[in-house]
């Protein structure tokens, strides 16, 4: 449980070593670390009464509780440090920050405690949110800035480059590790942030990083989201992955108001594979597997309770979890399963998901362009299908063949446009500029070498598991390449004067740009296989088809607003 571990260990250390009732000061930031590591009940247990925001004005003393407060060393948080120890509520203070301090910080807080509230000042490196063992995210805003040139706007890009920079160190002052740095060739952010990570951890940090040498160092591998655009582009089948592109996960929680058929007790759910054994071990099934593991808990209980109800369908099991309120009681992270199973059913059916999600696969994996576009023509004259699915298939089909037939390309704009979907049109010329071949590090669709087509083409001969999870990221190929000591270096070349030899046990690839649920389930499923060496994977954002989409809108509107 690497990540996970290393943040809760560090929310335990800082509230264990305090005695007391305290209340526990975080930041919009901080709160999203802590509340996906721990759950409520572990904070009562460590004598956590009160959960406060840093821009709190509240007022009320409360001089018997003791404030533990985790930060983010940000100027903002700095001025509201400066009024909480101005006129400071609680009895004691007790500051934790979750990166670097930088040096006049420090002597901004000594100017600020004129009564002496604080009793210590502390760096606890946990400046990322891990949402599962393997995977995290840093949750930056104005995403979208990673495909604007860095000499733009600098005043914008600076910020993400910098938030990226602090939270990729803290991932590694948490694991105690100093890396290598590779970053993805043809992308100049990746470059940017390679460079200023190797700075900070060989030059202005260097004793902060200097921790025990392996004898093959870790290594970073910092890519670009636009590598590969297909990923965030397709329809998903495993659990996890499938919630989100369809309903969305935000920090583990998923809101389910709009949805009118589900349990008001049920309309905010934490999927967390930490605190929920089921998901857990469900998380990365496909949709199918799923149904038939749910359905096998349900059959035991009935057994168990002499029950003989026909339960054959989603909807059977929606029924039987509401007429018995003790297998709620009883198993209660399974209800909330149910629910989101009979929604996800429920809009699979509507937007003729199987259908597209064929459709999808084959555009991504195999190179007939008659016959995709053929596919691509038949799924757009199907009743629900929607502008969403259409324009995907679109960009999917834009990106395999971009070069084949740009007549093609343009025909299916027109298209677009006749059909008045709420998209513009020229998003798919966006993707192209970009994310098309001349843009993108690595090879995308396995074509450029007859290695790569002759193990694409055996693949296929001996079939796969399950159609519609047919493609594999560009980060399976990644991984599989380290795991080789087959990484190119003239795709994802080393900052500096390193070089690697030998196959790294610690590998961190961050995405600039996002990652996707479909990708963190590939790290975890390599992790199991390969024991010897342990992948995270991190980004700037968890993406879904939707995000993707609204992330080329932003830069487009960019683009457009440069102009005037």
């Amino acid at each position: 449980m690497v990540l996970v571990a290393a943040v809760r260990d560090y929310v335990s250390k800082m509230l264990s070593d305090i005695a007391g009732m305290k209340v526990f000061v975080l930041d919009a930031q901080t709160l999203a670390i802590v509340s996906v590591a721990t759950s409520q009940s572990e904070l009562l247990q460590k004598e956590v009464f009160l959960v406060e925001k840093a821009e709190s004005t509240s007022s009320e003393p409360m001089t018997h509780l003791k404030a533990v407060c985790f930060l983010r060393p940000t100027a903002e948080n700095m001025q509201n440090l400066k009024e909480i120890l101005g006129q400071p509520r609680f009895g004691e203070y007790h500051l934790f920050f979750s990166n670097i301090l930088k040096t006049n910080f420090v002597q901004n807080l000594a100017d600020f405690d004129q009564h002496e509230a604080v009793q210590q000042v502390q760096e606890f490196y946990a400046d990322f949110i891990a949402l599962d063992p393997y995977h995290f995210t840093l949750n930056t805003p104005s995403n979208h800035l990673y495909m604007v040139p860095l000499l733009f706007d600098p005043t914008k890009i600076q910020p993400l480059c910098e938030r990226i920079i602090e939270g990729v160190s803290s991932v590694f002052l948490a694991l105690k590790k100093r890396p290598v740095i590779r970053y993805s060739r043809n992308s100049e952010i990746a470059r940017r942030i390679a460079q200023d990570a190797a700075r900070l951890m060989y030059e202005q940090e260097a004793a902060l990083f200097d921790f025990r040498r392996t004898e093959v160092l870790p290594l970073l591998l910092i890519i670009d989201r636009r590598d590969d655009p297909v990923t965030p582009l397709l329809n998903q089948w495993t659990y996890q992955a499938m919630v989100h592109e369809l309903i969305g996960i935000q920090d583990n929680k998923v809101d389910l108001r709009e949805y009118s058929r589900v349990p008001k007790d049920q309309q905010e759910v934490v999927l967390s594979s930490e605190q929920d054994p089921f998901f857990r071990s469900n998380m990365f099934e496909n949709f199918g597997d799923l149904g038939m593991n749910v359905k096998k808990m349900v059959d035991t209980f009935q057994s168990q309770h002499k029950s003989n109800q026909n339960i054959q369908s989603l909807e059977d099991m929606a029924r039987f979890v509401e007429n018995y309120p003790e297998f709620r009681k009883m198993q209660g992270n399974v209800s909330k399963h149910v629910a989101l199973m009979t929604e996800m059913s429920r809009l699979v059916d509507e937007r003729k998901l199987m259908s597209v999600s064929q459709a999808e696969q084959e555009l991504a994996c195999h190179s007939s362009q008659a016959a995709a576009l053929d596919e691509l023509n038949v799924q757009w004259e199907l009743p629900g299908v929607t502008d969403d699915e259409k324009l995907r298939l679109a960009m999917l089909y834009a990106l395999r063949y971009e070069r084949e037939n740009p007549q093609q390309l343009q025909e299916l704009v027109d298209r677009l446009n006749a059909g008045r979907s709420k998209y513009n049109s020229n998003l798919l010329y966006s993707l192209l500029k970009q994310a098309g071949e001349e843009k993108r590090t690595g090879d995308l669709f396995s074509n450029r070498d007859l290695f790569n087509r002759a193990r694409t083409m055996a693949r296929g001969l001996k079939g796969v598991e399950n159609v519609y999870t047919q493609h594999q990221p560009l980060v399976f190929h990644l991984i599989e390449s380290i795991a080789k000591g087959r990484l190119k270096d003239a795709d994802y070349p080393f900052v500096g004067n390193h070089a690697q030899q030998g196959k790294p046990q610690d590998v961190v690839i961050f995405i600039i740009g996002g990652t996707t649920y479909a990708e963190s389930r590939v790290v975890a499923l390599q992790n199991a296989a390969n024991p010897g060496t342990r992948v995270l994977l991190g980004g700037t954002v968890v993406h879904n088809s939707k995000s993707f989409l609204r992330d080329l809108e932003e830069v487009q509107r960019v683009g457009r607003a440069s102009i005037y």
